[in-house]
């Protein structure tokens, strides 16, 4: 069977893997319904997790394990999360691939695997004030396309601080395998980062002092 990474890729990213500092959970949830992405998504996933004996695939159906897609707030298919393990336990950080990380989210996914096993954000200190100062949930959402190389910048801001605040939730969400969501947020240009369901937008890949700006925009005018 054709693999979807060369040699040569997969080389490389065994060499990044020399990072990981701890075991790593790949949470992938398909579907029996109309999935154009999912057995190639799934194909990567195992070629990726083969790579590093601290990388493991768990493999869910989003209708038969409906229970744990609300353990993991998970409500579309395909959808990855991305989180640690300690022993018996998984650590959910709040990282999410909605679609395929294709292009050049294929990227985003390894940096990913690298920092929650890390679990590292490389945010700013002012940044990990704020974020440890939330009461209520956060959730981004950051619309890309796999074409769009400013996109990764965006999605790995919004992927910190998931892994440095327990309030936050960020998901990559790829436009085109999701155009009613895409339409519902109004995304006329990637990266577009929504929060919490459309209370604040952010348009470009935005530093990221941007986007804390925004969130405290919107925390501000919901309270």
């Amino acid at each position: 069977m054709e693999k979807l990474l060369d040699d040569q890729t997969a080389g490389q990213v065994s060499a990044m893997f020399s990072d990981l500092a701890g075991q790593v959970e790949i949470l992938y949830f398909g579907t029996q319904e109309d999935c154009l992405y999912c057995e190639d998504i799934l194909k990567l996933l195992h070629e990726v997790s083969a790579l590093s004996g601290l990388i493991n695939l768990k493999i869910y159906d989003l209708e038969k394990d409906a229970e744990t897609a609300r353990q993991y707030h998970v409500d579309k298919a395909p959808t990855l999360v991305i989180a640690a393990r300690e022993g018996d336990s998984i650590i959910d950080y709040g990282v999410r691939f909605v679609g395929a990380p294709a292009g050049h989210e294929f990227t985003t996914l390894i940096h990913d695997l690298i920092a929650v096993s890390k679990r590292e954000s490389h945010l700013t200190q002012e940044t990990k004030d704020i974020l440890a100062g939330l009461t209520d949930p956060l959730l981004l959402q950051v619309f890309v396309t796999p074409t769009c190389p400013y996109c990764p910048q965006a999605v790995s801001l919004a992927h910190n601080m998931a892994i440095e605040s327990p309030m936050v939730q960020a998901e990559m969400v790829e436009a085109t395998e999701f155009p009613s969501l895409a339409a519902e947020f109004h995304v006329g240009g990637v990266p577009q980062t929504t929060i919490n369901r459309g209370a604040g937008t952010l348009v470009g890949a935005a530093p990221e002092e941007k986007l804390v700006a925004e969130i405290k925009r919107v925390l501000a005018a919901q309270k």
